[in-house]
């Protein structure tokens, strides 16, 4: 075949006409070709296009549906089984259990917030519902009517997710909810299908209310702040009650960027930008129905006050909650919501609980700034080293109610841990004598010579006279070892003569003596009954001795000191309970000892910093001084008729492990020996404080006959028989001196006038040849008194 004919073959398709016979093919010496017609054409084109043929018989449109629905089968088969294997966890996530616990002053003021985390759970209600709204109309305007979750959100979430874009797409309330309180903030695939199936199951299980509560309690608003109401006191400094409309839009538009659209660190644009949601929010309020159109219009943007830091532990604040703590700790066990006290501390460091204390906020002021004033401000560690061992305590509390309204712990909590109002460690020395007295009274015990012990009963005050009737031997030495001779139970008091009370304890029984003072308030427990004792060697603290003394003045209803008014928590309910108890000894000898404590004041160890006051103006008042062996502690615990105040002062060694020292020496007091005693300072700082806040004049109301607070009614008793010393011959009638009679009649309102006479502080008041019953004292010494 030619060229042209094989031309025009190709042209017809590549086919050509077959030869007229085999001869001529032959004779042409040409071999023999395949055949090229028409039906080879169409077993050729067949085989080029067998791919396309398969592909048509493997994805049929009936494939491809049975395939997409049965993809969808397995995939609402997995979900069903995702949906019953998942459940609603029992409690929320370790983070987003976190709280912190609030406290505040008695007026509901903020003391501090302290714990792990800033965030204080609250109640729908106590949130107004216009404000509730503002949530809603910012995350998800259709809350109240979807079933919980955003299917179109949560796909393209998933979506997000898998190709590695991260989060995107928008979440409902009750997701968000169910992330922040049941789940994780990670991007997974597993997370977003638990929080799927936790939002459709929530939804259905709990109320729309549940949900909005749990949303706003565990959002992040920045500045710290955990929860609506952490965040109404960081932005606003109000709770969470008391936020208005515009500054809970604020609050709800924070919850997309809270670091971003925090006013007092966003850039301009950051403020454009929160503005801009905060009026969407609105704008969704007013469509939906919640706002009115005009209030809208009104409305003016609210700018959050600036961030101010927490106040944390410093200064006196820690110790108030200690102290708070501690007694909510030991109410959880008594009411038996806590098996024991480690439980009860694992429960309040758990967070969750509002304290209201009783702190009043100006006696608190009042308290720190007496201290200050009076003591800490001559203190200098640089000059002496002792100044660095002096620590002060102090605890007041209302008679009335038993309230703690006042407490001052140490320098700084910061730096000095132990709280000195609570700690129990150092001796009350001589205020535990007016429990004696309060024992012998209530008792109606007796003197050695059969004689009922009162007021103008006559003691032998002989330093280091050995006690008669006991088993132990005992002759305690009174301080500067000074004998007064025979001197009446009001005069022993007034001078506070360790002989006199070391008999008297013997004659009432130590046993007796300690149960009263159990009974009283203070922790006697393994306490040896001891003639000992009554020189006040066992361990109290200043609140501990105010609740003994509020006894006392609250006529013989026990009064337990509470520094906690009420609490509030989420889901745990504490009442706290009554501290006025039932009488524990007989309001006549509470009042007896009242009575005869006011001498205390008025001619004894505390007249000159407590009755030459000049803030004083007539008030009335009771008290002991105390001061302790090796002058370790000093003290003067006194009352009003609507105040009780304990002041301690300790040494303590500013070097660990921090034994106990003497103060003697401290502020550089002269002449030697320069000792620290209860009408010191310790009554200083009582009257800089009391004068200054219990400024209404009042008198005791006191059911007695006897005791400086009133006339003597009978002669004198001796209690043994007189000391056959020469210089200590007895007497049957008081020095000249006596107490100042400033008596309470039933019949007749009483008087707070002064004695006409009062004492001089500038010199001494006893002949130095023999002892006349007065306390020994420095001209220029400001702490004279025992």
């Amino acid at each position: 075949m030619g060229r042209a004919e094989e031309r025009r073959a190709r042209q017809r398709g590549g086919r050509r006409a077959a030869p007229r016979n085999r001869s001529s093919q032959a004779a042409m010496g040409s071999a023999p070709t395949a055949p090229r017609g028409r039906a080879a054409a169409r077993r050729s084109a067949r085989g080029g296009t067998s791919d396309k043929s398969l592909i048509r018989r493997l994805f049929t449109w009936k494939k491809i549906l049975g395939t997409f629905f049965g993809l969808c089968l397995l995939g609402i088969g997995s979900f069903v089984v995702l949906y019953l294997m998942i459940d609603i966890p029992a409690s929320g996530n370790e983070d987003a259990r976190l709280q912190s616990n609030v406290y505040k002053y008695s007026d509901g003021t903020i003391l501090t917030r302290n714990g792990d985390l800033n965030r204080e759970v609250v109640d729908l209600a106590q949130v107004p519902k216009p404000v509730q709204k503002t949530f809603v109309a910012a995350e998800n305007k259709t809350f109240y009517k979807d079933a919980g979750v955003d299917l179109k959100g949560t796909a393209r979430g998933l979506l997000n997710t898998l190709s590695g874009k991260g989060a995107q797409g928008g979440s409902t309330i009750t997701q968000q909810y169910v992330k922040n309180y049941y789940l994780t903030q990670d991007q997974t695939v597993t997370r977003k299908l638990k929080e799927l199936v936790i939002s459709l199951k929530l939804d259905r299980e709990k109320d729309k209310d549940f949900i909005l509560a749990g949303y706003i309690n565990t959002s992040y608003y920045g500045r710290g702040a955990y929860g609506i109401q952490a965040a109404a006191q960081a932005y606003y400094r109000v709770d969470a009650e008391k936020l208005s409309v515009a500054q809970g839009a604020y609050l709800a538009a924070l919850l997309q960027a809270p670091s971003q659209y925090d006013w007092a660190v966003a850039t301009d644009n950051g403020k454009r930008l929160v503005k801009n949601r905060w009026n969407y929010v609105l704008n969704n309020m007013v469509e939906e129905g919640w706002l009115d159109q005009a209030e809208r219009d009104s409305m003016k943007f609210p700018v959050p006050k600036e961030p101010r830091p927490s106040a944390g532990m410093r200064g006196q604040i820690g110790y108030l909650v200690d102290a708070a703590n501690d007694e909510m700790e030991k109410q959880l066990v008594a009411q038996g919501t806590a098996e024991d006290a480690k439980q009860a501390e694992a429960m309040v460091e758990a967070g969750g609980w509002t304290m209201t204390l009783n702190i009043d906020k100006k006696k608190q002021t009042a308290l720190e700034k007496a201290v200050k004033e009076q003591l800490t401000s001559k203190l200098d560690k640089k000059k002496r080293k002792v100044d660095g061992n002096v620590q002060a305590g102090a605890a007041s509390v209302n008679p009335k109610t038993g309230a703690v309204v006042a407490m001052y712990g140490g320098v700084d909590y910061l730096k000095h841990y132990t709280n000195n109002a609570t700690r129990p460690d150092y001796q009350p020395a001589s205020t535990f004598k007016p429990v004696i007295l309060a024992a012998a009274f209530d008792d109606e015990a007796e003197t050695q010579d059969g004689n009922q012990i009162m007021a103008n009963s006559v003691y032998d005050g002989t330093s280091k006279r050995p006690v008669e009737g006991s088993d132990i031997a005992f002759a305690p030495e009174n301080e500067d070892d000074r004998s007064y001779g025979n001197v009446t139970v009001q005069t022993a008091m007034n001078k506070s003569i360790n002989s006199v009370f070391a008999q008297m304890g013997v004659d009432v029984g130590m046993d007796k003596v300690l149960k009263t003072a159990s009974d009283l308030g203070m922790h006697t427990d393994g306490l040896e009954a001891v003639p000992a004792q009554t020189l006040g060697t066992m361990g109290a603290s200043p609140l501990e001795m105010a609740g003994v003394y509020a006894t006392l003045d609250n006529h013989g209803k026990k009064v337990t000191p509470a520094v906690i008014k009420k609490v509030e928590h989420s889901s745990l309910k504490v009442d706290p309970p009554d501290p006025v108890g039932d009488e524990v000894i007989s309001r006549e000898a509470a009042d007896s000892v009242t009575s005869v404590l006011t001498g205390v004041v008025d001619d004894g160890t505390a007249r000159t910093s407590v009755r030459d006051n000049p803030k004083r103006i007539g008030q009335k008042v009771a008290g002991k001084t105390g001061t302790s062996d090796n002058n370790k502690s000093a003290w003067f615990t006194g009352y009003t008729p609507n105040l009780v105040t304990s002041v301690g002062l300790f040494g303590e060694s500013a070097k660990p492990p921090h034994p106990q020292v003497t103060l003697t020496g401290a502020t550089g007091l002269i002449p030697a020996p320069g000792r620290i005693n209860g009408g010191g300072y310790p009554a200083q700082i009582w009257a800089a404080y009391t004068f200054g806040v219990d400024t209404k004049i009042t008198q005791f109301d006191l059911d007695t006959d006897q005791g400086a607070a009133v006339q003597p009614i009978q002669s004198p008793t001796f209690s043994q028989k007189p000391s056959s010393t020469p210089s200590d011959e007895p007497t049957t009638k008081e020095p000249t001196t006596a107490p100042p009679t400033t008596k309470e009649p039933t019949s007749a309102p009483p008087t707070s006038e002064e004695p006409t006479t009062p004492p001089t502080t500038n010199e001494p008041t006893a002949p130095t040849t023999s002892p006349t019953g007065e306390i020994p004292e420095d001209p220029v010494d400001p702490n004279s008194g025992q």
